[in-house]
């Protein structure tokens, strides 16, 4: 599953690599994308779209809907 996620509070690309080890603590095999500039989180992943937002959320991040 191809998943689109945007994260007003992604400042930088450290955050990007928090949110990254997030998801993959939920799927240890889901490939992620993050661009602090846009906002946007990027994943292909097994896990449910919810698990991966409460994995983000759990990380201290928010996840705005598309």
């Amino acid at each position: 599953m191809k998943l689109q996620l945007t994260v007003p509070n992604m400042a930088c690309s450290a955050c990007g690599e928090t949110i990254t080890k997030a998801i993959q603590a939920v799927d240890p095999t889901a490939e992620v994308g993050t661009d602090p500039k846009t906002k946007l989180v990027s994943v292909e992943t097994q896990a449910s779209e919810a698990a991966v937002t409460e994995a983000i959320i759990a990380a201290g991040y928010s996840v705005a809907s598309n």
